[in-house]
């Protein structure tokens, strides 16, 4: 571990990842050789330095120089290119910088310390986030997504490194890729793709912790050089103008900005928001999904619905992704995509005809709460078992194969996606499918919802590799993995997934990093296998609506009075349409015999013929 003063005599600690292997023996030498160079120089110039012998690096050490000169993680673990910099930063200086007449002083060992990009660190920004705590059986609880707050202004920044699930710090690219069949995998820790960061504002490639080989850097540009003011809006949330700022501020994500469907308006309005503005109506789903899980969950605990299961925190990847498909995509679910469904124009009185089970209830009563599906949108009924809908997909997505060859227009072609969680990862379904994808090469995307827990089971107990992303060049799979608090990159990541599927008839595996704010469902008390203040600590910095509400919020969009008014439009909206399922009658009898065979077999009239006389037999009973 290294600490590192700035000009304002603060210090930070800083934890890197491991080089590249090729990189460690170089890297290693160069090291060894600055260190020999600090001892024998460091009375003149540096304050502190200490460390075990001259062959071991690890150890504690302090320097105290302007800017910082080297950043070193236990022994032979450095990242290369910043030992360069270094160097020629010495080089010029000549050992210039003049150390002040302070204390010498060790910065204490601390959990609540994060990676910080090396060339901020004129800026210290301080990371917390929880500490490892022991469970009742002894596990470790698993580190969270953080953020990296400024201490001085208290505001989230542009991170270079995040924890999501597990412990590996992921390294985050501003640039857009898919790594394909052909190209080289990333070495070390895949790279998380982001558009958004958390403080609602896009990022550009100057904090990116990796950049893809000959990515030129195009800095955003202050507001002072890139405000409102220089493109004047003739219309109140003009989703053109939007983009015409968007492009002038962040030059580096123009391309992104302008092919990105969430900031065109829709050429027809939306039926239910009575708009053709696409990123508004995003934002309202949003808030609809989290008040309708809010209170069904409620109606769940007062035994008005037998079973619930809430989405709160991974919203983005619902409505990020629905709204980058076309209409005629078929969609397979796990049993936490209700936005998806919701985007296609499922209703609020849907969603609780179905949680109620009742007469209007598409599915006449024979599922659980949750489970919905409706033909007319291609979104198939959800199945409780674990990743069955995987296999059941790619057959799916064999017939568009094979019909979209025969159709003459682009437009008129579809995929199949998949959707699923982490612990979905570990089933005999999920190698079946992704194996029978990839030889079959068919055009679909699996998208997997890694949100840190499959109920009970963080994902330090599930897999030992690099996540789900990772799994994908071992089966010849393009792959990608994304931010999924993040709406914009969830879109472009899906938007380009499909074009590739298409093009390609070839599927995409994509992992969408996020976390699941609630219980697993209603029948689960996540307070027995993760702390509070883990929870907590997402809601505050990570949360997927709020980073959506700080974006709208930059560009004046959004205040708090309009924000607080949509949620009490759609918490009434909710309360309208549960309060009216929950009045309608069941669904008739009869009709548990019904939809299984187009012409009703002998025995299934038998089975109803008995039935019948057995309520006629004991009607007070029924």
């Amino acid at each position: 571990e290294i600490y590192i003063s700035t000009k304002k005599g603060s210090f930070s600690r800083i934890s890197l990842k491991k080089t590249k292997n090729q990189m460690q023996k170089s890297a290693s030498i160069l090291l060894r050789h600055q260190i020999r160079t600090f001892q024998a120089s460091r009375n003149t110039k540096y304050r502190s330095f200490s460390t075990s012998n001259d062959n071991s690096l690890s150890g504690r050490r302090v320097f105290s120089s302007v800017p910082p000169v080297v950043a070193v993680y236990n022994d032979e673990e450095v990242f290369e290119e910043d030992v360069k910099v270094a160097f020629q930063q010495q080089q010029q200086q000549q050992a210039a910088a003049v150390v002040k007449k302070k204390s010498s002083k060790s910065v204490p060992h601390s959990n609540s310390c994060a990676p910080v990009v090396l060339h901020q660190l004129n800026d210290i920004q301080k990371v917390t986030r929880p500490s490892t705590q022991l469970l009742p059986d002894g596990k470790k609880k698993h580190n969270v997504n953080v953020a990296i707050v400024n201490q001085e202004t208290k505001e989230l920044t542009s991170p270079s490194y995040i924890l999501f699930a597990g412990d590996t710090n992921i390294p985050v690219t501003s640039v857009l890729k898919i790594v394909t069949p052909g190209d080289d995998v990333p070495s070390g820790t895949w790279p998380l793709f982001r558009l958004l960061d958390e403080n609602g504002k896009f990022r550009d490639s100057s904090t990116d912790g990796y950049n893809p080989p000959k990515t030129k850097h195009v800095p955003n540009m202050p507001p002072t050089t890139a405000s409102h003011s220089m493109i004047p809006s003739t219309t109140k949330h003009d989703l053109n103008d939007l983009r015409t700022i968007l492009k002038a501020q962040c030059p580096f994500q123009s391309k992104e900005i302008e092919q990105s469907g969430l900031l065109h308006p829709s050429p027809h309005p939306f039926p239910d928001t009575s708009s053709t503005n696409t990123l508004l109506r995003a934002h309202v789903h949003m808030i609809r999904l989290r008040q309708m899980d809010n209170i069904l969950q409620n109606a769940q605990r007062q035994g008005r619905i037998s079973f619930y299961m809430t989405c709160r925190g991974e919203e983005s990847t619902h409505i990020g992704s629905a709204s980058a498909l076309q209409s005629q995509d078929t969609i397979f679910a796990q049993y936490r995509e209700q936005g998806t469904l919701m985007w296609r124009g499922f209703s609020l009185d849907q969603f609780t005809n179905q949680c109620f089970s009742n007469d209007a209830d598409l599915g006449k009563g024979r599922q659980m709460p949750v489970h919905y599906g409706c033909r007319a949108l291609n979104f198939h009924t959800i199945s409780s078992p674990l990743g069955t809908q995987l296999p059941q997909a790619v057959g799916a997505a064999y017939k568009l194969k094979m019909d979209n060859e025969t159709l003459p227009s682009e437009d008129k072609k579809s995929i199949a996606i998949a959707y699923f969680g982490d612990g979905c990862g570990s089933t005999t379904d999920f190698h079946s499918a992704m194996n029978f994808a990839a030889t079959l090469s068919v055009p679909i995307i699996f998208f997997c919802r890694n949100n840190g827990y499959a109920i009970s089971t963080p994902v330090q107990d599930q897999y030992a590799g690099d996540g789900i992303v990772s799994r994908g060049p071992a089966y010849g799979m393009a792959s990608i993995r994304v931010d999924g608090n993040d709406i914009f990159a969830v879109h472009a990541a899906v938007r380009e997934a499909r074009a590739y599927a298409l093009h390609h008839s070839a599927p995409v595996l994509i992992e969408a990093m996020t976390y699941r704010q609630g219980h697993h469902s209603t029948s689960d008390d996540s307070s027995r296998y993760r702390d509070t203040k883990e929870l907590q600590s997402i809601s505050d910095t990570a949360d997927p609506l709020k980073r959506l509400s700080a974006f709208l919020e930059e560009h004046g969009w959004l205040d708090d009075a309009s924000a607080a008014a949509i949620r009490n439009e759609e918490r009434k909206a909710v309360l309208t349409s549960m309060e009216s399922a929950e009045k309608r009658g069941k669904p008739k009898l009869t009709t548990l015999f019904e939809d299984v065979y187009y012409d009703k077999p002998g025995h299934l009239i038998q089975q109803e013929r008995q039935l019948m006389e057995h309520i006629k037999k004991y009607p007070n009973q029924y």
